[in-house]
């Protein structure tokens, strides 16, 4: 064996959670695994590996194990293979408050840095385009790795635009991120009389058209059930959880679950500790509170903040949050809307804590085993794991296969 493939196996191996030898229901999970591979709906690894690296990220091994890295990463290629990853939604990510052309120069540099890993790592990563793409690169024991681009404003109310990004490999895109933008409502925002206008109507009726999937992750309750009413094909919310669980503006009401079922759309559920546990959204509040109360206290005086707001935390440590968390909200969205209709996007590398128990790709395997754990079937885990995302993916491409004969809409923002 040469060394550089003992070094992969052996990073692999440390990354296996300690309890992986004797939990009956993680051997039970590898096999939920090997059958149905972890498609994951949202990771920003993209973004991180250009925020820790600029364009050098090039030069960097991203077999090493990613922990080390100055600023530690929770993706890295050997981790995704003792996750038992098989297809990656990767976010490509532009803040909101980037706009016009800057945002899509942004999006296709982001797009850039996907295609260059996969260029990079031939024998890790393949590019994929449809349903029958993933099955088949996932079992060769690659990463099928799509792209999904997180938010409307991107496009610069262009659907040339969009098209283009359909064509560079994106396969969904949020409608909106933490802003409005000037045709659909923002989830962080005041609702606005018309939270989808008829040019956002246009935007959905083209990634129908096209076989893009329209991702409701980010966008208002408003926002969610207008395009629920129009569209052809099944949605998906690439990173949310459930409202009825943690009242989080960017979680999923319980009467859009059953709306999402109606759709036959799949609701991918998140990590994000805040989105997930009530008692971590309320700390999480109070700190930003302190935070605000002692930038106005102490002004310019920016280590007295900093250590008045060290002292806040220490007298009040944050509530913790572990897989069970992400468990639960897994559970409520299936009694809500069914198994058929829920999935996983961890939003990895895009937050800045996981739960315990989840604190990178490797760990998927530990949420299957939570899940079979709770009584859930291997068959039903197959379809969190990634069946449910496959069918949606097949369905909206039915669709589009239903529309290739219809013009693009002539619609102005």
């Amino acid at each position: 064996m040469n060394r550089a493939l003992f070094a992969g196996l052996l990073v692999a191996a440390l990354s296996t959670p300690a309890f992986a030898l004797d939990d009956p229901f993680l051997k039970r999970a590898e096999a939920v695994l090997k059958r149905q591979p972890i498609i994951d709906g949202h990771n920003d690894w993209p973004g991180a590996l250009r925020g820790s690296f600029g364009e050098a990220w090039w030069s960097q091994d991203l077999k090493a194990d990613s922990r080390q890295f100055k600023r530690p990463l929770m993706t890295d290629i050997p981790r995704l293979h003792a996750g038992r990853v098989g297809g990656q939604f990767w976010s490509v990510y532009v803040p909101a408050s980037v706009t016009g052309p800057a945002a899509v120069k942004a999006t296709i540099e982001q797009i850039d840095i996907v295609r260059g890993f996969v260029a990079k790592y031939p024998a890790d990563f393949e590019l994929a385009g449809t349903a029958a793409d993933i099955r088949r690169i996932q079992k060769t024991g690659k990463v099928a790795s799509l792209m999904g681009v997180e938010g409307g404003s991107q496009i610069d109310n262009s659907l040339p635009v969009l098209r283009a990004y359909y064509a560079l490999g994106a396969r969904y895109m949020t409608l909106t991120h933490v802003k409005h933008n000037d045709w659909a409502d923002s989830a962080n925002e005041p609702a606005r009389p018309q939270p989808l206008s008829d040019f956002g109507k246009a935007v959905v009726h083209e990634m129908n058209r096209i076989g893009m999937l329209v991702d409701l992750s980010h966008v208002s309750p408003g926002t969610m059930k207008a395009v629920l009413a129009v569209t052809k094909a099944p949605v998906i919310f690439s990173h949310s959880s459930s409202r009825g669980l943690a009242d989080h503006v960017r979680n999923v009401p319980d009467d859009v679950l059953t709306l999402v079922k109606a759709n036959g759309g799949v609701v991918m559920t998140t990590y994000v500790p805040g989105f997930i546990n009530a008692a971590r959204q309320a700390w999480e509040a109070a700190r930003n509170g302190e935070r605000a109360r002692l930038a106005a206290l102490y002004l310019a005086d920016v280590p007295r903040q900093t250590a008045a707001l060290a002292e806040w935390e220490a007298k009040n440590p944050e509530p913790p949050v572990s897989i069970k968390d992400v468990a639960d909200h897994i559970a409520h969205m299936v009694k809500l809307a069914g198994v058929d209709h829920v999935g996983i996007g961890g939003d990895l590398d895009g937050i800045e804590s996981t739960p315990t128990g989840l604190e990178g790709v490797e760990t998927y395997p530990a949420l299957i085993a939570e899940l079979l754990r709770r009584g859930l079937s291997e068959a039903d885990c197959e379809k969190i794991a990634g069946g449910n995302l496959l069918r949606v993916m097949e369905a909206a491409e039915k669709v589009a296969a239903g529309m290739a004969g219809e013009l693009p809409p002539d619609v102005k923002p």
